[in-house]
């Protein structure tokens, strides 16, 4: 398992994941094409997201998307049932040499 650390533009939102990255999600929903979210999904427990941010409960108000409230950064989504097991991360507020060169999953998220 490895540790990854990533920070919004402005540093008030830092994340902390412990978990390995075999993939990069794209999404084409109508949100995660105007935030340009790249995902990488994962239990809770894998992160630790330190800061406040601000929530936006899109579409079919299943998750709250969440980002900086001073720099304006996408940072995660976490789902609203506290039962569903997974969250999402935004892998553009890592080091691009963590996500760079990993393969792309395509997600149709405007079918949904």
């Amino acid at each position: 398992m490895s540790v990854h650390r990533g920070r919004c533009h402005c540093g008030r939102i830092r994340l902390v994941l412990r978990a390995s990255i075999a993939e990069a999600s794209e999404c084409n929903c109508s949100i995660c094409r105007r935030t340009a979210g790249l995902w990488h999904y994962c239990p809770p427990g894998d992160v630790v997201v330190d800061g406040v941010g601000v929530a936006y409960r899109q579409g079919d108000r299943t998750l709250d998307l969440w980002h900086c409230g001073t720099c304006g950064c996408t940072t995660h989504w976490t789902p609203v049932d506290p039962a569903y097991p997974t969250m999402g991360i935004n892998l553009r507020m890592f080091d691009p040499a963590i996500w760079c060169d990993l393969p792309r999953r395509m997600i149709d998220g405007a079918r949904y």
